[in-house]
């Protein structure tokens, strides 16, 4: 990548997630800016650490582009401190949603832009921190491809904007939708006796099924307390008119007992964990 092609990237979110993307953009010969103000120690290390440029957010706003990665509660409230600064400029960067949000909260971020006319894109991470995959969707999506020379595996849908949000709601409603029905009955199994019998069952009936939840669910108690409004996101994408908008409320509440029952936590940590080593 030469220095004339290469692209500057503004990072909202400086999170596990941000940092890695932020690291992966950086060694791809990207400049990566971010704003710490009001970030903990650890996610400025972290920045610091991935080569990510602390700046303020009118610096942001003359970037190439905007990922938002945030958690999806406050996807919107930081479109909106977004979309301040840039009505007090005339710079037009192509911002990225990449939040866990349902289609009709992506429509609502598009909204909050619009008056700033700058390009707007629906993006979804599916994958780990490592090794990401972004699908982008919306009219500008295509332009998103520059940021494939950056290192970042981009794949651009035909669809409108929600479309790539309304693939990450499904695919999440599947994989963490999985973790929290493992978790759940894995727990109820033991607080009756059944744990271990449980298990053994799986193991021999459900083999490749017992190997995920060994895998996943002692991974998943420090993410519990993130995963809440995505499964509350998710619950919004299947709509109030199915009944099975109710499997993810409950997995919402269940994520938002175990961000704080570190009891049960250190329990499927510990049944779990032993059965994958």
């Amino acid at each position: 990548m030469t220095q004339s092609t290469r692209p500057s990237v503004a990072l909202l979110g400086a999170g596990s997630m941000g940092s890695a993307i932020g690291r992966l953009l950086t060694q791809g010969g990207a400049r990566v800016l971010t704003s710490l103000e009001g970030r903990s120690a650890a996610s400025a290390s972290r920045a610091r650490d991935a080569g990510m440029e602390d700046a303020s957010l009118e610096s942001l706003v003359t970037c190439d582009f905007i990922l938002s990665i945030v958690p999806p509660a406050v996807a919107v409230e930081s479109a909106s401190r977004i979309a301040s600064v840039l009505a007090r400029s005339n710079a037009k960067p192509v911002y990225v949603d990449c939040n866990a949000i349902n289609p009709d909260t992506v429509e609502r971020i598009a909204r909050v832009l619009a008056p700033a006319d700058t390009p707007f894109v629906d993006g979804a991470i599916i994958g780990q921190p490592s090794a990401p995959k972004f699908y982008m969707s919306g009219p500008h999506a295509a332009r998103t491809r520059q940021l494939a020379d950056a290192g970042l595996a981009v794949r651009v849908l035909d669809g409108p904007v929600g479309a790539a949000s309304a693939l990450k709601m499904s695919y999440a409603g599947i994989t963490k939708g999985l973790a929290a029905i493992g978790s759940a009955m894995s727990l109820a199994a033991m607080r009756n006796g059944a744990g271990d019998a449980l298990l053994s069952e799986l193991a021999e009936s459900q083999p490749a099924l017992a190997a995920w939840l060994a895998s996943n669910v002692p991974r998943m108690p420090p993410k519990a307390y993130r995963w809440v409004a995505e499964m509350e996101e998710i619950a919004q994408f299947i709509g109030d008119g199915f009944a099975e908008h109710r499997i993810y409320e409950g997995a919402a509440g269940l994520y938002a007992r175990l961000a704080e029952d570190k009891d049960a936590t250190g329990a499927l940590e510990r049944f779990f964990g032993e059965r994958a080593q």
